[in-house]
């Protein structure tokens, strides 16, 4: 016979197994299955990019291979200095996950304990966060991140340092709403009678179960971090060329679609590509996060 758990393991229970079996959860889905595969594409570029792998230099120019059509030797053919478009597209979306990767996870973790501690703590802590969110809230996103990059120069560091403060509030929102949910649970008031600091009750009884919600947003703001990284990089404002950046391929693409199609259908099909995969996968992670969808 199994031991009936103390009051200090009861605490824990509500945690225990929250995300077991995920992953089955997450390929039952279609929307999960087709992220799942558009993501591993991704990684899987992200993967050749850093290791060399590419077919030629994104960045090595040939004036004798200026705009050739899709071949055996150039499957997605050339752009107007005789680059490679397959390389320069692989390197693209090498450095628009770098930038979006960065950005969320520094929006994720500034966001998110500043949404923990708001919602558990309240008070002026709460009060504070709420008035900086609605400052941020007020302008809209792109144009947010536009201004800062604008003010701390281009480059990809200040375009994910940009992008991750306009993101930082919307994971404070989504981590406050379920936080004020549990905050006075019976696995949180036991906590207190034990004597637990609030620190631990946040960060080992309250965190766990208001994970999923910030995961399912993590996915779908990697996915709005690659869009604003290449609507910045189509201004100008993102990657310094000659680095491959998607966002300046298509505005390099839209002069040249007339000579060259493939220089302006490659970088936009992959930022759909990127895009629609991130979000497929947020679906995905919204659906087997379900604890609905946990006995089933």
């Amino acid at each position: 016979m199994s031991a009936i758990p103390t009051v200090a393991e009861q605490v824990e229970l509500p945690a225990i197994g929250r995300h077991r079996g995920l992953g089955r959860r997450l390929t039952t889905s279609v929307s999960g299955r087709i992220g799942v595969v558009l993501v591993a594409l991704m990684i899987s570029a992200c993967a050749a990019a850093i290791v060399g792998a590419l077919p030629y230099d994104p960045i090595a120019q040939d004036t004798t291979a200026r705009l050739r059509a899709p071949s055996g030797s150039h499957l997605l053919g050339t752009d107007q200095f005789g680059r490679d478009t397959l390389s320069r597209v692989l390197a693209g979306v090498a450095a628009s996950l770098r930038v979006a990767v960065i950005a969320v996870a520094i929006a994720a973790t500034v966001g998110s304990l500043a949404g923990l501690a708001g919602g558990f703590l309240g008070g002026w802590a709460d009060a504070v966060l709420g008035r900086v969110a609605d400052v941020l809230f007020a302008f809209p996103a792109l144009l947010l991140a536009l201004a800062l990059v604008t003010a701390l120069g281009r480059g990809w560091l200040n375009t994910a340092l940009a992008i991750a403060l306009v993101y930082t509030p919307i994971f404070a929102r989504v981590a406050r709403g379920p936080v004020l949910a549990v905050r006075d649970a019976d696995f949180v008031r036991a906590g207190r009678v034990l004597g637990y600091s609030s620190l631990r009750l946040m960060f080992r009884h309250v965190l766990p179960n208001v994970s999923a919600p910030i995961i399912v947003q993590t996915a779908l703001a990697l996915s709005w971090a690659v869009l604003t990284e290449s609507t910045l990089s189509f201004l100008g404002l993102g990657v310094e060329p000659p680095a491959a950046s998607l966002g300046a391929m298509v505005q390099e693409g839209r002069n040249l679609a007339s000579l060259g199609w493939w220089t302006l259908a490659a970088p936009a099909v992959t930022v759909t590509a990127v895009v629609v995969g991130m979000n497929l996968l947020g679906d995905g992670l919204r659906d087997a996060l379900d604890p609905r969808t946990e006995t089933k």
